[in-house]
């Protein structure tokens, strides 16, 4: 059968705040946004809307910069992207990674400048910082088209979703409904009820009740096929978002899902999936006087498991990493606490609960839990506690450093000695090590502290100017013309 016209999936992408979801809550006629955290759109999902008639799946992508893992998927599961830019505040650096995201994934993008309603938008300031970042607008020296929109009066949307099925219609986009269905798994999560699930977006063909879907190391049976309202459906073709259920394991978010016929065939493509990701396994570098910090993570979806990670690589201390240690969807589990227990690690959870068992045995073994549901405050408080973790260090500071001339009197614990300043303050009272010029090497071979201290046969507090002095020193080691006499002190790092 020949190719037929598919609708455009369209990632909607930019920076947090600049107005994405609520773009989508008008297109859709729905509020995602009160559904989530802080206004913040913490996974990606994906909708089908209608213009025209037409069909449009959209891709609401995060724009917080900790998602910059999804949004790149989501970018490269598109064929177009809305970047979305606030009238009020412009290009922001969230911006800039949609627009690397989207350049890398080599697909077409129209610019939606929001929030033109707002009292202090500013829609030429706006259209001149994407000027700065080479993003040439229609009318402005380029060819990248653009609608000036509101999502609370709907002006411009009509607008810009005419260009977005022209840019459709330009790129030609075509599926064949009668091949095996192929395309990304965009989210999985553990249902409660459904075990392993996940969000799946179809690029080619149709998927049906018959056979099983391999993501990765993971493969389900289609048991039922849901759209993305929860509805049950028989079939799905290309564009189309589609939830599936019943997977051996959560596939990984962003991976490439196919169909086989039997779950013979599905377990050895899972075998042979394991052996490409075995061909490339992650390493992790210690290094000595590193101090680890090991994390268990449990969140609501993959996606945010990515995310959580992707955040947590830019925590760092000079003496000190995070490492996640094991991650999984889903409630925080008895599990979780004897692996946190047995390993000294600290339990995260995002926007997850914990069962009653796990939270009282966690309680009688003192492990550290938090629970989140923003991932500025996650990984804020993730730094805290990393440098929370770092034992302190011993430092030396040299204060000042003379030179041994004469030995006038030696004990056990005591040494009268004449000595020549070279540099820094010796004061009474601190600590000093003793130097030998050992095999061409400055040795230590004493540690003591200064009892007392004449210069001009008058005793003083401190030495700190070119001379001759005496000084009592303890120490257990005896002293000898030539060696040296280092004043310091210690602190802590």
């Amino acid at each position: 059968m020949a190719r037929e016209q598919r609708p455009p999936v369209i990632a909607v992408m930019g920076h947090i705040d600049h107005g994405k979801s609520s773009l989508l809550d008008y297109i859709r006629k729905a509020n995602v946004v009160a559904g989530e955290a802080g206004g913040i759109t913490q996974h990606v999902a994906a909708y089908i809307a209608l213009h025209n008639g037409r069909p449009v799946t959209f891709l609401d992508t995060p724009g917080h910069e900790a998602f910059k893992t999804i949004r790149a998927r989501g970018a490269a599961a598109a064929d177009i992207s809305i970047l979305v830019v606030a009238a009020d505040e412009g290009v922001m650096p969230q911006t800039l990674d949609a627009l690397a995201a989207i350049r890398e994934a080599a697909i077409p993008f129209i610019v939606a400048i929001t929030k033109i309603d707002k009292n202090n938008a500013d829609i030429e300031r706006a259209k001149h910082s994407l000027l700065e970042h080479e993003v040439l607008l229609e009318g402005l020296g380029g060819d990248t088209a653009y609608s000036l929109v509101s999502s609370k009066t709907g002006e411009g949307i009509d607008e810009l979703l005419d260009l977005v099925l022209l840019s459709a219609d330009l790129l030609e986009l075509s599926g064949d409904p009668e091949v095996v269905a192929t395309g990304f798994v965009l989210e999985s999560t553990q249902d409660p009820k459904r075990g392993a699930s996940a969000t799946l977006v179809i690029k080619d063909g149709t998927l049906t009740k018959d056979g099983f879907v391999v993501a990765g190391e993971a493969y389900a049976p289609i048991r039922f096929i849901e759209d993305f309202l929860g509805t049950r459906v028989e079939s799905a073709g290309p564009s189309a978002p589609v939830r599936i259920s019943g997977f051996s394991k959560l596939p990984t978010a962003g991976s490439l899902f196919t169909v086989v016929k039997t779950k013979k065939e599905a377990e050895a493509a899972v075998e042979e999936n394991k052996k490409e990701l075995a061909a490339m396994p992650e390493r992790i570098a210690t290094v000595e006087g590193i101090t680890e910090f090991p994390l268990i993570v449990k969140a609501d979806v993959a996606g945010s498991i990515d995310a959580i990670a992707h955040e947590l690589k830019k925590i760092a201390h000079e003496r000190g990493i995070v490492r996640i240690i094991s991650s999984g969807v889903g409630t925080v589990s008895e599990n979780d606490i004897k692996t946190a227990h047995a390993s000294g690690g600290t339990i995260i959870a995002f926007n997850v609960s914990t069962d009653a068992i796990a939270s009282e045995l966690a309680e009688r073994d003192n492990v550290p839990l938090f629970t989140f549901s923003i991932i500025y405050e996650l990984s804020q408080k993730v730094q805290e506690l990393l440098d929370a973790s770092i034992p302190a260090v011993a430092s030396e500071k040299e204060l000042g450093r003379a030179l041994i001339l004469k030995v006038f009197s030696s004990s056990a614990k005591k040494q009268v000695l004449g000595a020549r300043y070279i540099s820094g303050s010796l004061a009474v009272g601190s600590r000093v090590k003793l130097l030998r010029k050992i095999g061409g090497e400055h040795s230590e071979i004493a540690r003591g502290s200064i009892s007392n201290l004449q210069q001009a046969r008058s005793d003083v507090q401190e030495i700190h100017t070119e001379g001759d002095f005496g000084t009592e020193v303890e120490c257990r080691a005896d002293a000898a013309y030539g060696d040296e006499l280092v004043s310091f002190v210690v602190t802590q790092l």
